[in-house]
């Protein structure tokens, strides 16, 4: 009883603190600005424009399912595009209650309607964020070459300070750890409490080394590309909405969906606060580079990130609450199945 008496609890805590990061984070970008201007600048956009960055971030979901599929062939699980799209959609819900859940329930939910092993699904996601990792890499090679400028000004205002020496820290950390836990791990695994969770880990192991296990690696590739195309696209086309950034290029575009990550990557719920910051400073680092006003691009990083991030959320949202009774229906039906054939 105790148990179930403290998760609520803890959700309830988690979902608190993330508040409250949202909170802290959007009066910080909002701090020393006039409202008033950027009601004005949502006021005058072009919302056309965030309808077509709306299909492209939909699109999106979409091929992250067709690759997931790709990722799960190689332990022998075929599962439908819909499951894994409905799957993978209730997942984003869940991280706009309590960041970083999503990638549990993502897992957690295809087990409902697949059978797909939860450590197996969960070492396939963790393998997706690596992969997403290296994208991000590119889009970051792309912006030191194009928008180096833009760079060295959005560190300067933004206060980050990248510490190399953490860095490799973690890294050799982590590779130390794996190569202790695969010396040890047949005299772990005879231990009873530690033999589950090393049966866990090995699923999850599995899952991040299917990779080399592709039968299809041309098409993860190419939808692995079709991902971040459509997610650039969902996010440089928003800035044809604004009068003040139609002339933004598309290298302007790299620099935007890299600070826009660096914001995401903040635990608030569901980016509020931290996006917005991110793109206060990100867009004023744009214009200072341009030769611009600092005011005026803190100004349009603000009105931007307030057309953006809701439309993230929205999709969110209706593909999230889609998914509920599409996987509920999935679910019933396998148990249906099950039952007919016993």
């Amino acid at each position: 009883m105790e148990k179930k008496s403290t998760s609520p609890l803890k959700s309830i805590i988690t979902i608190v603190i993330s508040l409250a990061f949202a909170g802290f984070f959007l009066w910080l970008a909002l701090k020393g600005l006039d409202f008033k201007v950027i009601q004005k600048s949502l006021a005058k956009a072009n919302y056309l424009w965030v309808l077509f960055a709306s299909v492209f971030g939909i699109l999106a979901y979409w091929f992250r399912a067709i690759r997931w599929n790709l990722l799960l062939e190689p332990m022998g699980h075929q599962i439908s595009n819909s499951n894994s799209l409905w799957s993978i959609s209730f997942g984003y819900l869940m991280n706009l209650t309590i960041p970083r859940s999503g990638e549990v329930a993502r897992a957690t939910a295809l087990y409902g309607v697949e059978g797909v092993p939860v450590d197996k699904s969960f070492g396939t996601i963790i393998l997706e964020r690596v992969v997403d990792l290296i994208c991000m890499m590119g889009f970051l090679g792309l912006t030191l070459i194009f928008k180096y400028k833009a760079i060295l000004s959005f560190y300067e205002n933004s206060g980050i300070q990248p510490n190399p020496n953490k860095i490799i820290i973690g890294l050799l950390v982590l590779v130390i750890g794996t190569i202790l836990f695969f010396v040890f791990k047949k005299k772990l695994s005879t231990i009873p409490v530690l033999g589950k969770v090393i049966g866990f880990i090995d699923g999850i192991f599995q899952g991040i080394t299917s990779i080399f296990r592709l039968k299809q690696k041309g098409k993860f590739i190419l939808y692995t590309l079709g991902i971040w195309i459509s997610y650039y696209f969902a996010a440089y086309l928003v800035c044809f909405a604004l009068p003040e950034t139609s002339d933004f290029t598309i290298a302007d575009g790299f620099f935007i969906i890299v600070v826009g990550t660096l914001g995401m990557i903040v635990p608030a719920s569901g980016g509020i606060g931290a996006f917005n910051l991110a793109m206060k400073f990100g867009f004023m680092a744009l214009f200072i580079s341009m030769g611009k006003s600092a005011e005026l691009g803190s100004e349009m990083g603000l009105t931007y990130s307030f057309i953006s991030l809701p439309l993230q959320i929205v999709i969110m949202l209706v593909m999230g609450l889609i998914s509920i009774p599409m996987l509920a229906k999935a679910r019933n039906n396998r148990v249906s199945h099950a039952d007919m054939e016993n």
